[in-house]
């Protein structure tokens, strides 16, 4: 089990994390050199200029990973403590930046099929309902999941590819920010959450580059949200919700370099656009002298503005390669996430938020089990399948939960639909006078 922690809203800086890759057997093949030196024990990097041996510039980050670094050091040292936060009722962002090839794709997703490969997304579900399972039985969860992109500037529901419906992004009251009508799928396993985030990859925008024969043209935002009810010291019960952002950004390169021509230079355009509004949300944040911060300037920076200086635990994973020709694309990424390391978050715990559906479903069974009572105090105890008709119910309301969404009308409807089933219901039991109850 998790221990609670306290409630607080002090601020703590975003950690960065470095990943380099080997080099290719294309780049050995090439005659390129290696440039990058890792210290890992003390989270140093010494950059080479190829061009100059003389000229080396070093980084220091939170904690970096060389070619020998596996899927599993990366979560276990980094993420998981992340991830308990959002048990606990934080919101928390992982996002991976870097040029096309570099492995962010392969850091945030892996390869699902090959346990030593999984990536962060799927590390992080199979610990939130490993979690779950082993919770104590006064916890009760709720899980769901949404899938976006942002491709050309347009936010894509990716859970809802027939809909060509652009989606608007809206403030909440508390001050963040939330996507209208985006999908959101209720989800009790991991097996039904890693179903949604591939039918979401099987309509993601990619497409042939000289970087990468299936480059992500779009910047990808894999949603979840964890619903939490606990009994309290005070006997009363108090939920809490944590949402997990888990961001792969699209490649930072050079257009030049992609060899880019006609859609594949507009999707390079708008790419570029977009993290160079991401770049000046984040010297903006760390400007003592900026009174102003730009995230309204691209749908990216809007997204994230809670996890960049807002209410966030966020993590930062800067992906580069160790060849001599990507120094510029190198030394641009650590410079990126150099700067980073310096923006202050302000964690809170969400706590009884009003829009947490796990109340909606608490309230309903306890309106079950009162009208169970009130039908047995009517029918002068003779109720015998009264007791197999409130199972029912219950099993159909945790049925019903996969197909609500969080939409107040939608949630309305599925209240109208219960009171009509259990009306019909209650005029079908004998002893039973509907008008008295």
């Amino acid at each position: 089990m998790v221990e609670i922690m306290k409630k607080s809203s002090k601020q703590e800086t975003v950690k960065v994390i470095v990943r380099c890759r080997p080099l290719s057997a294309q780049e050995k093949e090439n005659g390129h050199s290696k440039i990058v030196h890792m210290r890992t024990q003390v989270g140093q990097i010494e950059l080479r200029n190829p061009k100059d041996h003389e000229d080396t510039k070093d980084f220091t980050f939170d904690a970096i990973y060389d070619e020998n670094s596996t899927q599993s050091d990366l979560y276990e040292e980094t993420f998981r403590d992340l991830v308990d936060s959002v048990l606990n009722g934080y919101n928390a962002t992982i996002f991976a930046y870097g040029q096309t090839g570099t492995g962010k794709t392969h850091t945030m997703e892996g390869k699902s099929d090959d346990p030593q490969q999984r990536g962060v997304i799927y590390k992080c579900i199979e610990h939130i309902f490993e979690h779950m399972a082993a919770s104590h039985n006064q916890e009760e969860y709720l899980v769901r999941a949404s899938y976006l992109e942002i491709y050309q500037e347009e936010i894509r529901d990716l859970l809802e590819a027939e809909s060509n419906k652009k989606l608007e992004i809206k403030e909440r009251p508390d001050g963040g920010v939330y996507v209208k009508d985006l999908t959101s799928r209720l989800t009790r396993s991991i097996a039904e959450i890693q179903d949604v985030m591939i039918r979401g990859n099987a309509h993601r925008s990619v497409g042939r580059t000289n970087m990468n024969e299936h480059s992500s043209r779009s910047h990808a935002i894999f949603m979840i949200t964890v619903e939490c009810s606990r009994i309290g010291a005070d006997g009363e019960s108090h939920i809490t919700v944590g949402r997990l952002n888990l961001v792969d950004l699209a490649g930072s390169e050079r257009q030049s370099k992609t060899g880019a021509t006609g859609d594949r230079f507009k999707e390079a355009t708008k790419i570029n656009l977009s993290l160079s509004a991401l770049g000046n949300v984040i010297k903006a944040l760390v400007d003592a002298k900026s009174a102003h911060v730009p995230y309204r300037d691209s749908k990216l920076t809007r997204l994230l503005q809670d996890s960049l200086g807002g209410n966030s635990k966020t993590v930062m994973v800067a992906c580069i390669g160790p060849a001599s020709y990507n120094y510029e694309e190198t030394i641009g990424t650590l410079r990126y996430a150099n700067r980073a390391k310096n923006i202050k978050n302000k964690p809170k715990i969400n706590e009884d938020p009003k829009d947490a559906l796990i109340r909606e479903f608490q309230e309903e069974i306890e309106n079950l089990k009162k009208k169970l009572a009130e039908r047995k105090l009517r029918s002068g105890g003779k109720t015998a399948n009264s007791q197999s008709y409130y199972d029912a119910e219950r099993e159909k309301l945790e049925n019903d939960m996969e197909a609500i969404q969080a939409d107040d009308s939608l949630i309305k409807q599925e209240k109208e639909k219960l009171l009509r089933e259990i009306s019909s219901v209650d005029l079908r039991l004998p002893g039973v006078d509907l008008r008295k109850v």
